[in-house]
């Protein structure tokens, strides 16, 4: 139990089989050295047991579905229940699981592994289209073919503002209306997102304050940004730090800043393990969930940096194959 006034149950599940002994023990400590008032929900927990707090990443998962949490118990991972919230916690949690999705393994795996790719496209285009283009028009335009750039110029023409100042201003635009969105009632947010993008959006050109095809870099972004929900907070702080570094040094600043980003995310741990792997360290085996969904069959150990007390999870040769006689039916 824990908090000081209202005593709030707090369960921790894994399988005794296949959870490291040392994890276990290391989400007991951490929970039982908190020292509050109260923890109103899992969203509270997470703030006090997390590996970095001043990330913009997150190094604890949570989901409310049983199936996702069952899987995550059967790889080796801990499960925190806290009373009251339909949120389950889970840790260690990896960067590469944002990608990843429950309709993955109900799908056939060349869909999935399709799906998978857009997911990481769509993430890069959240967090670098903005800079992309602010780093093009502003100091490498003679990478642009000769007719785009006319085009471009011929709209930016009249317009105020830089390019990078575009970009700022039309991100602020957006994040109050995607705020407003969710802060009203369903059916109002949804309107007032809708109606307001396209209302401002369409005024802003207009007035020539904004380059038209500046609103379709941000319409864009924001739309791949819903695509991978789990870093959605974590592109709004990537855009805007890559955003300024492309307008102050070009391609070069980009380049900077994502070598910034490579060496936070590799310096991150959750509950001790690497919050790059599989990837970094890397580990051949687990590729098969990463950037491909590979067969179910072809699974057959478990995560090698956290179900290594029990690495297999099925046997060999479960690949199925069309029975040896000729024929239409059983026999």
């Amino acid at each position: 139990f824990l908090g000081e006034s209202d005593k709030t149950e707090v369960n921790i599940v894994y399988l005794q089989s296949i959870a490291n002994p040392k994890l276990v023990e290391e989400v007991r400590r951490r929970l039982q050295s908190i020292k509050t008032d109260t923890i109103i929900e899992s969203g509270f927990l997470e703030e006090f047991i997390e590996d970095a707090p001043f990330s913009i990443f997150s190094t604890i998962g949570n989901s409310e579905r049983p199936d996702v949490i069952k899987a995550k118990l059967l790889e080796g991972r801990v499960a925190i229940f806290v009373d009251n919230t339909p949120m389950v916690l889970t840790v260690p949690y990896l960067f590469v699981e944002s990608f990843q999705s429950p309709e993955d393994y109900y799908s056939r795996p060349y869909y999935s592994t399709a799906i998978r790719w857009l997911r990481y496209l769509c993430f890069f285009i959240s967090a670098l289209l903005p800079a992309l283009y602010v780093a093009l028009t502003t100091h490498h335009q003679e990478i642009i073919p000769t007719p785009l750039l006319l085009a471009m110029a011929a709209a930016r023409e009249e317009v105020p503002f830089p390019v990078i100042v575009e970009a700022l201003l039309m991100g602020v635009v957006f994040e109050i209306l995607r705020e407003a969105g969710v802060r009203m009632p369903r059916p109002v947010g949804q309107a007032v997102s809708i109606v307001g993008a396209l209302v401002i959006g369409e005024a802003a050109v207009s007035a020539r304050l904004i380059a038209p095809l500046m609103v379709i870099i941000v319409a864009l972004t924001a739309i791949a940004s819903f695509v991978i929900p789990p870093q959605t907070d974590s592109t709004v702080f990537l855009r805007l730090i890559f955003t300024l570094a492309a307008g102050l040094l070009g391609a070069y600043g980009l380049m900077l800043a994502l070598l910034g980003l490579l060496v936070h995310l590799a310096s991150l741990r959750s509950f001790g393990t690497p919050f790059l792997s599989p990837l970094a360290p890397t580990s051949r085996g687990d590729l098969k969930d990463v950037l491909v969904r590979a067969p179910l069959w072809a699974m057959r150990y478990r995560p090698r940096l956290i179900g290594w007390r029990e690495p297999q999870r099925q046997g060999s040769g479960q690949m199925p194959t069309p029975p040896e006689h000729e024929g239409g039916g059983a026999s």
